[in-house]
């Protein structure tokens, strides 16, 4: 979708800790997909008002990380394609 896409969670997924598992993951009504500690901080600030860069931003000031944009979009879109995650402008 490129930086300039605001990536949401879909309204059938949901991202939460699970115990069992001891880790966080993305629940839908079809399974889950389990995260790690980078994909659950995308999905954190995916909350329909940050564009793609955005989201890089925040994350490159949090973890002082640069050149993630290809990165953070490609997880996006394998979620999107999936229909876990869905595009506005």
């Amino acid at each position: 979708m490129g930086t300039d896409g605001v990536p949401r969670l879909a309204p059938k997924a949901r991202l939460q800790w699970d115990e069992v598992r001891g880790r966080h993951v993305l629940l839908y009504p079809e399974g889950l997909v389990t995260l790690n500690e980078t994909g659950v901080a995308i999905l954190q600030l995916c909350d329909g008002t940050r564009s793609v860069g955005g989201i890089v931003t925040a994350l490159g000031e949090r973890y002082g990380v640069a050149g993630i944009n290809q990165d953070v979009a490609a997880f996006l879109d394998g979620l999107a394609a999936k229909g876990l995650v869905t595009w506005g402008s």
